[in-house]
This record gives structure tokens, C-alpha cells and sequence, in this order.
């Protein structure tokens, strides 16, 4: 094995003796003639090739039989003909009336190997790199191999990493290339700084980036380490925040990444301007089309005065606009937002025109580099096709909505001009990423013990966009299977249908005294009513079967008695859902509702209405510290249709909704006791009515690095359960024969508050979001399930 800079070192100086010599001869014995008469050669002659074939080789000689030429030729060819990279060495003399142009062709890659890579795999880096086997091996090619390889890992945040290429001669004029690699120690981020930040903390803005400290979990993740490309969208998520906060005048001074090469790690320095927060001041839309009324257009702006400055809001009112305009009938509308600055009371005024834009219509549109994904797929993200007008804010939305889909890492939608000046042809750049998902997930609650799962998700099914996922999972005391389809544009339209199948088993625990078998599933469509509003309706049917064991029937009230066996259940409904949250893992700021009802009587054994409606508000109290404060409540009412309902068709709250109480913890309950006044059992019987609220205010804990993820919180929850289906007092024993043995409602069946505050501590780990709740009930009935420490966490990975 071989150095290849040795071998092209050889080769590069055996050309250029012979160039020079060749040079000098042909000086010395053509100059001279050329004072007289210019020198002529009547053949070509091509010596030393293999694979080139001699014409190919003639066709890069500027000198022609018949024709006069001097050394400036010469220069020439030899030049054309290395630029083809097919020649390690090329030779140009005069024998007699011939041309001779011997040449020594470049080898051929056998086979690409690479060694020493534990971090990027083989078929990654063969991805990276230009050469291929059966191409020619130049020196060029080689060496922007190498700094492709060193700057894939790199983004890998190994600085330390060399690569060394190997050439192994072959017979034949072949070579096997062998990529030899020290990857090297991994090159962290040490520690991000702010310089100038008043208005948020360091821990705050670097919630808002993607890059992270380097920590104890880096182990665990890749973006501790430094990246070029990260730093600067790092930038532009920091311009947006602020942008969105209100901060118009924010301004980037520098962002330095210095390297401490004995350590081998990164200090990441961010300085900021902030300027001052802005306040909207005047709102107005104004036209210079005579036949659009603006009053029209007024409405649908979601900008307004009083408010904080968001640049966000203006482009949602920009894309507002532009739609309706377009909806009235004036498709090349353009709208411009126009902001008028008050430094002095902090506002800006914005005003909106709608003018008449070029008439530009879009030609085609192009979509590159999707590999797997189908063209319609994207180009149903768009709101125009081939000869719709041409508008850069629909075009801008279409990226974002391909940015959402997840189904790639990079999306770029660029313009040129079309075969007439009011042609445009729309190019849409994709870079195509992983979708598929095998995963298992963990996790511990105090009602159901450890839990976990396993599941296939495929966000992108055979390039269709749709989505699906099969699940199975299990713990102490319940057995789970689910199967969901997606089909996100369902007929062509932006409708998201699907299906979805389950089966559960649960077997008795403290919380519930019989074991419980479901299974069903059930079809459902959405469709967006605006970015914010989702309306959603769908058709269940389920089987549920309540068995008790023979030793636990005489403890178990005959509320629950009643109940037992299987029951068949077919229900409509649909649900309203609004969401204007900024993150739906970690929201800071936003609100979450919905409204739902379902009619259960569509066939089926049992007949009832249930209403439920829920919401959360999210907002930063003290930007500064990284204080989130939630406000939630939530609400439902069931009632039977000619009919009562059911034990399991109530609704049971606590623990999660009332933390301080058990699962089903609170509200009536057939109470009996022994003859020494002890309890003999307790069952809930669940209330057709509740109401809950909290409080909850959510800050990061002092002193601890944020880079760890921990927070810590306290809270208050309060609300009752009540108005439990009291129309039945019969069971019927095997014989036949009705017994009396009546419901004792005890945990009062009126609507008394229970009220609880506690604290809790939350951990954003690499295995998923854990929570930890310590509460104590401030008001309670003797009758209900206390439960001071609640732990509930999980996901997949």
C-alpha cells in the first residue's frame, strides 16, 4: 500500500520533466524554423492509452494535421488533456511528419473501503463522497473526498478527526481506495454565554437554540456539539423569538465559537442588542383596488393594538390577507405591511395595503431531490398549482407546511424566470430524512405500576405521507394492542382520515375490583377550519366485557354487580379543537381547548350523551427567570338516554386531574363496613358531573445546570365529581331471584370542592418527560382516597 500523494507526486513530476524537456526541444528545434516557416505534421499519433479511445484523445489536441503550430499549442493539449482527469501523465512530441501524444491513463477504483469509523457507518460516508467504484481515481476528486469526510464529522462535533487515503495497486491498471480515519474525541461545547441580554435569561435563550452544553447526558445526544450550520439557524431562532416578543430593533453583534484545542472543546458567545419592547399601535388595511372594500378585509387581521409586537402575527396577517383578497376574487393581489415607529411610547403602527401585483403566472413547478416522498405529496402542500398567479406569501406558507411534515431535513423553494416575461417557474429543493420509527417505551404511574411498550411508527408510509403506527404494550395489571392508519389528505382534500383498532385487558387492583376486557375501534375525519381551529368527527364501536372472580363478589357493591357481563357500544361524536400553542411538548405560551361530544345509541346495548369541555392557557410570567404559568379547567356532563348509565360509563377523576388524591380518589363510593366499624370495602361509582381547575406555575431550578433538564413547580387543583346514576337497587342472584341489597352512597353525592396545592419536580430526560407530585388535600371528605406523592413519566426512544 502506498501513499496516493506519493503516487501523484511521482507521477506529477515525471509530466513536468518531460513537459520541460519536451518544451525545450521543440523551442530549440521548431523556434528557430518557425523565423522561416511554422511547423506542420500530417498524422496524430496516440500511444500508451487503454480504455480512452484514441479519437477521444485526438479530439482534446488543439493541433491539427496540415495546420501550422508552435509550443503555445503544445501547451495547450497538454492542458486539455489533463483537465479530463483520465491522465496521470501526458507527453506531446514530433517524430518525423507524426504527432506522438503518448499518455498514461489514471487508474480505475476497484473498491472503496473506509477504516477506523465507529461513529459514521460505511453507507453514510459512501453517500458523502464523489468517487465510486469503476470511476477514474484523480488527485482532485481524492482530496475533496477527504474534506467531505472531515466535514461530515465535524457536524458530528469531532474537530480531532484525520483521514489519510490509501491506494492498493491492482493488475490491470486498477486500485482498491482505502479511506483511513481517526475519528477522534468528540468536540463539545463547553459553555454558551450571552452578552447583553436584559429582558431574558442565559438559561432562557438557551431553551430557545438547539445547541446544548456539553453535560452528563452528552452521551445521549448530538447537539452538544459544535456545528456551523446549527450555530447560524441558532441565530435565526434567536432573531425569531425576540422578533416575537416584541423586540423589534434586536440585532445580533457576533456570534464567535472559540476552539480551546488542548482541551478540544467550543465556547459558543452570543452578543445581543435588545432594544426596546414594542407595543401594536395603530392597526389599519387600506387599498388601492377601488372595487375591494377594506372593511372586508379588516377582519381577518390578527394583529391589534395594545398588543405585543409579534412578527409572527404580522405574516400570519399577511398570508390572512392574501388569501381573502384572492377569495374575492383578485388573485394577483399584493399585500405590504407598513410599520411606523413611535421610539418614544413604543409602538408601531402597522398598515396593510393591498395593491394589484405583477400579473405573473407560475409556470410549473419543479420538485428535486425527494428520492422516496411522491411529487404530489408536495405539491398538494401548496395553495396554487401550474397557472395559478404567482404569490411569494402562498409560496412562503408551502415551505412552512413542508417544514411541518417532518419528512425532510431541509426544505428550499427558490424562482426563475419561465419561457415568458409573466411565466415563473417554481423550483422546490427537498432534502429527503429517516420517518420510520421502531421504538419501545418505559414508564411508572402509581395507578398502573410499570408500564411499557413497543411500537413501529412510519410518519411516511411507501412516500404517500401517511401515517401509521402498531403498538403493543403491557404492565402489572393492563395488556394493550393499537393499530392507526392516517391518510392526511383524504379525496385530495385537506381532510385527515384514518382508522384506528385496540384491545386492552385490565385486570383487578386497588383502583378497580374487577377485571375488565375491551376491544373495538372506529373511524374518524378532520379537516382544519382555520390554522388554529380543527373539527373533528367520528364513529366508535366497542366491546366491553366486566368479570368478577367468585372470592371478591360479595365485597363488591351491587352497583358494579349489575354491570357485569358484556356490553356492545356503537357512538357518534365529534370534537372542536383550538390551538395556538408554541410548543406541544413544552408550551410557554398559547391556549388548548376543545369540546366534544358523543352520542352512544347508534345500535349497541347501551344509550347516553356525553358532553366534555377542556382548556389550558400557557403564559411566561417572568421571561427573565423562565416562570410558565397554566391555568386549566375542565368540565363534563353524561346523562342516559331512556336508560341509566352504567357504572363504567361515568366519568372518575384524581390523581391526574386532583393530584393529593388516588385514581377514582374522589366522589360517591358504596361504602360497607364491618361489625368492628372498619371498612370492608369501598367502591367508586363514578358521577355523570364534573369540574376541575389548576393553577400551576412552572420555573427551572436554581443552581442545577439547565442542560440537565430539571424544573420545578408548584400548583393547586380543585373540583368535584358528582350526580352518580342512582336508578338502580336490584341484583338478581343465580336462581333468578331479586335480591334487595341496596347502593350506600357515601363521599356525598352533592357538588363539594375538594381542594389540594403541593409542589412537584419535573425532569426533561433522554427517556422522556418524568414528573414527580408531592400534595395535600386542604379540603376533603373522610370518604375519599388520599395520595401524597404521585410519579408519572415515560415515553419512547
Amino acid at each position: 500500500m502506498r501513499s496516493l500523494a506519493t503516487v501523484f507526486e511521482r507521477a506529477l513530476v515525471r509530466g513536468a520533466i518531460v513537459a520541460a524537456l519536451s518544451a525545450t526541444a521543440l523551442t530549440t528545434s521548431v523556434l528557430p524554423i518557425v523565423a522561416v516557416q511554422a511547423a506542420t505534421v500530417s498524422t496524430i499519433v496516440v500511444d500508451g492509452n487503454i480504455r480512452v479511445d484514441a479519437e477521444t484523445v485526438r479530439t482534446y489536441v488543439s493541433i491539427k494535421p496540415g495546420r501550422q503550430f508552435g509550443p503555445a499549442d503544445i501547451d495547450e493539449s497538454i492542458r486539455a488533456l489533463y483537465a479530463t482527469g483520465l491522465f496521470a501523465d501526458v507527453q506531446i512530441s514530433q517524430r518525423g511528419s507524426s504527432l506522438v501524444v503518448t499518455v498514461k491513463e489514471n487508474p480505475v477504483i476497484n473498491r472503496i473501503s473506509f477504516e477506523g469509523n465507529r461513529r459514521i457507518s460505511d453507507e453514510t460516508l459512501t453517500g458523502t463522497i464523489e468517487s465510486k467504484p469503476r470511476s477514474v481515481l484523480t488527485r482532485a476528486s481524492v482530496q475533496n473526498d477527504v474534506q467531505r469526510i472531515l466535514d461530515s464529522y465535524r457536524q458530528n462535533g469531532r474537530f480531532r478527526a484525520t483521514v489519510d487515503p490509501k491506494i492498493i495497486e491492482l493488475p490491470q491498471n486498477r486500485v482498491d481506495l482505502v479511506f483511513e480515519i481517526n475519528e477522534g474525541d468528540k468536540t463539545g461545547v463547553s459553555r454558551i454565554t450571552f452578552i447583553g441580554n436584559q429582558s431574558f435569561s442565559d438559561g432562557r435563550l438557551r431553551d430557545v437554540i438547539r445547541t446544548r452544553e456539553s453535560g452528563l447526558l452528552s452521551f445521549l445526544r448530538t447537539t452538544d456539539n459544535y456545528d456551523p450550520d446549527r450555530l447560524a439557524a441558532d441565530q435565526e431562532l434567536l432573531r425569531r423569538f425576540y422578533y416575537n416578543n416584541g423586540y423589534a430593533d434586536f440585532r445580533i453583534i457576533s456570534a464567535v465559537a472559540d476552539l480551546d484545542r488542548e482541551r478540544n472543546i467550543f465556547f459558543i458567545t452570543f452578543t445581543v442588542e435588545e432594544g426596546e419592547q414594542y407595543k401594536f399601535g395603530d392597526i389599519s388595511v387600506d387599498t388601492t383596488l377601488a372595487a375591494l372594500d377594506p372593511e372586508k378585509l379588516r377582519s381577518v387581521v390578527t394583529t391589534s393594538p395594545g398588543a405585543v409586537y409579534s412578527a409572527a402575527e404580522v405574516e400570519k396577517s399577511l398570508e390572512a390577507l392574501t388569501i381573502e383578497a384572492s377569495r374575492l376574487g383578485y388573485a394577483f393581489a399584493q399585500v405590504r405591511p407598513r410599520g411606523d415607529r413611535d421610539y418614544e411610547n413604543h409602538t408601531i403602527s402597522i398598515a396593510y395595503t393591498v395593491d394589484e401585483g405583477p400579473r405573473v403566472y407560475i409556470e410549473r413547478i419543479e420538485v428535486q431531490g425527494n428520492t422516496r416522498t411522491r411529487d404530489y405529496v408536495i405539491r398538494r402542500e401548496f395553495d396554487v398549482v401550474e397557472g395559478d398567479a404567482y404569490n411569494r406569501i402562498l409560496i412562503d406558507r408551502a415551505e412552512r407546511r413542508l417544514n411541518n411534515l417532518g419528512f425532510f431535513k431541509t426544505v428550499r423553494i427558490t424562482s426563475e424566470p419561465g419561457s415568458a416575461p409573466d411565466r415563473v417557474v417554481v423550483l422546490v429543493n427537498v432534502e429527503e430524512q429517516s420517518t420510520g420509527e421502531v421504538s419501545f417505551g418505559v414508564g411508572y404511574s402509581t395507578s398502573d405500576g410499570i408500564i411499557g411498550d413497543i411500537s413501529i411508527t412510519e410518519k411516511n408510509f411507501l412516500g404517500r405521507g401517511q401515517y401509521v403506527r402498531a403498538m403493543i404494550g403491557g404492565g402489572e395489571n393492563q395488556q394493550i394492542g393499537e393499530f392507526s392508519f392516517t391518510e392526511p389528505y383524504f379525496l385530495g382534500r385537506r381532510i385527515a382520515a384514518g382508522f384506528d383498532l385496540y384491545v386492552r385487558e385490565s385486570q383487578r387492583n386497588s383502583y378497580r375490583p374487577y377485571d375488565e376486557s375491551e376491544y373495538g375501534g372506529g373511524i374518524r375525519f378532520a379537516f382544519p377550519i382555520t390554522e388554529a381551529l380543527t373539527f373533528k368527527v367520528f364513529n366508535n364501536i366497542e366491546s366491553r366485557d366486566i368479570t368478577l372472580a367468585q372470592r371478591w363478589r360479595k365485597d363488591t357493591s351491587i352497583a358494579i354487580l349489575q354491570d357485569e357481563g358484556e356490553r356492545f357500544t356503537s357512538l357518534i361524536g365529534y370534537e372542536l379543537t383550538y390551538n395556538t400553542l408554541d410548543n406541544l411538548v413544552d408550551p410557554r405560551a398559547g391556549i388548548f381547548g376543545s369540546f366534544t361530544q358523543e352520542y352512544a345509541g347508534v345500535g349497541g346495548d347501551v344509550s347516553y350523551l356525553r358532553n366534555k369541555v377542556a382548556g389550558r392557557y400557557y403564559r411566561e410570567l417572568m421571561p427573565d427567570w423562565g416562570l410558565v404559568g397554566m391555568l386549566r379547567g375542565e368540565a363534563g356532563y353524561v346523562t342516559g338516554i331512556g336508560e341509566r348509565v352504567q357504572v363504567p360509563d361515568q366519568f372518575y377523576i384524581g390523581g391526574q386531574q386532583i393530584r393529593g388524591f388516588q385514581s377514582d380518589g374522589i366522589g360517591p363510593r358504596d361504602t360497607r363496613y364491618k361489625n368492628n366499624g372498619k371498612v370492608k370495602y369501598s367502591d367508586a361509582l363514578g358521577g355523570r358531573a364534573y369540574v376541575v381547575g389548576s393553577v400551576e406555575g412552572v420555573f427551572p431550578l436554581p443552581y442545577v445546570p439547565s442542560e440537565l433538564g430539571f424544573s420545578g413547580a408548584v400548583f393547586s387543583d380543585a373540583g368535584t365529581l358528582f350526580d352518580t346514576d342512582k336508578s338502580s337497587r336490584w341484583y338478581t342472584r343465580g336462581n333468578g331471584k331479586p335480591q334487595n341489597r341496596p347502593v350506600r352512597l357515601r363521599g356525598t353525592n352533592d357538588a363539594e370542592i375538594r381542594w389540594t396545592a403541593g409542589f412537584g419536580f419535573g425532569w426533561k430526560s433522554p427517556f422522556g418527560p418524568i414528573r414527580a407530585d408531592f400534595a395535600w388535600p386542604i379540603t376533603s371528605n373522610k370518604y375519599d382516597k388520599e395520595q401524597v406523592f404521585r410519579l408519572g413519566g415515560g415515553t419512547r426512544f
